[in-house]
């Protein structure tokens, strides 16, 4: 098996990061799902709950 550069193999990108800061930061009640293939983020997923209490 080769080497494989570490920087290669990182899940998240810095714009990655900002995105997913940007959508916790935006979402008050739900989840985030982080779908990740091949080592890297392929897919972030967001469900909002509105709570009406």
């Amino acid at each position: 098996m080769s080497e494989i550069n570490k920087s290669d193999r990182r899940a998240l990108t810095e714009e990655d990061t900002k995105r997913l800061i940007q959508i916790i930061n935006n979402i008050k009640f739900g989840t985030v799902t982080i779908i990740i293939q091949d080592g890297k983020v392929i897919q972030i997923e967001k469900n909002e709950k509105i709570r009406l209490v």
